[in-house]
């Protein structure tokens, strides 16, 4: 064969392979981001990305960005609406903004336990109307389950109710928690997940309230070594699609999108429990202490927080109203 002949074939050989690669390419890339890093939320997006490149028949490419990589959380949501950013699982809390009731679930005192949240947030028909919650915003909700408890870090350690007073804390900036701040003589700080470990490094800030996971994964323990449980207050995330990409898409695949997302509720939540369970250990196992409020500052605690609910709602007649039937199927289960 000429060395002509040998080129030609080359680059008849090259086209071929690029235009199988362009034949079985994705013909839309999604892309998932959220604040943390290496748990449950790490998790679902992997499930979610096998469900829906297998179930697309590669047709849909998802990309996972953990840790904040598309840009701040509120940059993050700004993509949702915008289309820019296909899926966000963030807080319930970091929505606020844009609609009032997602502020609901960090209502402190409204859930018994971890269990009973779960319940409560796995309920049909409230199920179904937490993820319709942002739709009017551009946000269609395909997941939502409880991530943890939240635990109290400070470093000088919160071991009594007044060690409280007079401390800048951390936030989600949802009325509620500020609310609860002011209960308990604490000034409220809003600040992303990624801004925390600095603003305690600085001592803008004394202390947070946020999961154990985070705590392990982002090193706190190099900070200070003291957890305090209470679980007054659950987490709770919620994964939701932008409604401006999902529009482009075809039916079946809009629909793939959405029914893949809702069926991963059950299995991330069970992922949840157990992912407690491990930080738990790791935070222990690095030398780390969990302690709780002598019984009758916990006592306490409750008393001071179980108002904060009808305080932060009152005045809007849609958010009570919907405190009122998440409190109501809470006590149901």
């Amino acid at each position: 064969m000429s060395l002509r002949s040998i080129r030609n074939a080359s680059i008849a050989g090259l086209l071929l392979s690029c235009s199988h690669v362009a034949a079985f390419g994705a013909d839309f890339t999604m892309k998932i981001g959220f604040a943390t890093i290496n748990d449950q939320n790490q998790q679902w997006a992997n499930w979610y990305k096998e469900a829906v490149e297998t179930g697309s028949n590669g047709r849909i490419e998802v990309q996972i960005f953990p840790a904040s990589q598309l840009g701040p959380v509120q940059r993050q949501i700004e993509g949702i609406q915008l289309g820019t950013i296909e899926a966000v699982l963030l807080p319930a809390d970091f929505f606020v903004g844009l609609e009032p009731r997602y502020g609901v679930f960090s209502i402190p005192s409204l859930f018994k336990d971890i269990k009973n949240a779960a319940a409560t947030i796995a309920d049909p028909a409230l199920n179904k109307e937490i993820l319709a919650l942002g739709e009017s915003k551009g946000m269609i909700g395909v997941t939502a389950f409880v991530y943890s408890a939240a635990d109290y870090f400070g470093k000088n350690p919160i071991k009594r109710l007044d060690d409280f007073k007079g401390k800048k804390f951390r936030i989600n900036a949802t009325p509620a928690e500020r609310e609860r701040m002011r209960v308990l003589g604490a000034t409220a700080v809003p600040l992303s997940t990624s801004e925390v470990v600095p603003a305690l490094q600085r001592g803008t800030i004394d202390g947070t309230q946020s999961a154990i996971a985070l705590f392990v994964n982002f090193k706190y323990i190099d900070l200070g070594k003291v957890l305090t449980q209470t679980d007054d207050t659950m987490l709770v995330p919620v994964a939701v699609v932008s409604k401006a990409w999902l529009e482009k898409l075809p039916a079946e695949l809009r629909t793939l999108v959405v029914e893949e997302g809702r069926k991963l509720q059950g299995r991330v939540q069970q992922r949840s429990f157990d992912v407690l369970e491990e930080m738990r250990k790791k935070w222990i196992g690095a030398g780390g202490e969990i302690v709780t409020l002598p019984p009758a500052d916990q006592a306490r605690l409750t008393e001071l927080l179980r108002p904060v609910g009808a305080t932060v709602t009152k005045a809007d007649p849609a958010l009570s109203a919907f405190y009122e039937r998440v409190r109501s199927v809470a006590d149901r289960q």
